[in-house]
């Protein structure tokens, strides 16, 4: 007897039975939200900026929100907790299963310098499911960016009573700027992460699926 005869349901199995699940329901949740969150804050804190620049120029009013400076602070506040919490969220869902090691783990100077070379000439090859070592590099600076500009976000907040979270950053006004820079990290990342999708558009449908296209997945690395 064959093994086809053995398990006929296998050569019955449907495309979708041929894909598999990349990008988990948590993992695409907490990313949208975050998406969402991010807009909310960056554009918010321009508001904000505006009030009181740091540098001599202002951003336009058409990239800003809140409408005035009370405004931006309450959409600035909303967006944060909603951030903090949503970050929470995949931080602690990402040590249970696993997550960061399989997908940010390891990150090798040897491979970032290949695919860094291979990003040049237009030859980073990319498979669904699996990070390259610039992608994991992306990852890991914008979520350390990410604790920075909300350690600094709540010594500007708070500085009375954070006061040795404030010390921490050199004062007040290092602490403004510490906030600024992370802040321009995280829209850099946005931009160049929006101008792969753009160059590799395959990428953005898994992210709203979970699913790989069929026959094109990579396998992950076993842990």
């Amino acid at each position: 007897m064959t093994t086809a005869e053995t398990h006929p349901q296998q050569n019955r199995a449907s495309p979708a039975a041929k894909r598999r699940i990349i990008h988990p329901l948590p993992v695409r949740a907490t990313h949208w939200i975050n998406a969402f969150a991010m807009v909310c804050m960056v554009m918010s804190g321009w508001a904000i900026y505006n009030a009181s620049p740091l540098f001599g120029f202002s951003f336009p009013k058409w990239a800003t929100l809140g409408g005035w400076l009370g405004g931006a602070i309450a959409w600035h506040f909303a967006a944060m907790w909603l951030l903090v919490v949503n970050g929470l969220i995949y931080f602690f869902y990402g040590l249970a299963r696993g997550h960061f090691r399989r997908h940010f783990l390891p990150l090798r100077g040897a491979d970032l310098m290949r695919d860094f070379k291979q990003a040049l000439t237009f030859k980073l090859p990319h498979q669904a499911g699996i990070y390259n070592a610039i992608q994991r590099l992306m990852y890991i600076g914008v979520l350390l960016l990410g604790v920075l500009v909300v350690a600094s976000g709540l010594s500007i907040w708070k500085p009375v009573q954070l006061d040795g979270l404030v010390d921490l950053f050199g004062g007040y006004d290092v602490a403004r700027r510490v906030h600024f820079v992370a802040m321009a990290g995280i829209v850099a990342f946005v931009v160049v992460h929006l101008a792969l999708v753009l160059i590799v558009p395959s990428t953005l449908l898994p992210m709203l699926t979970g699913r790989a296209p069929k026959y094109k997945v990579a396998q992950e690395p076993q842990p």
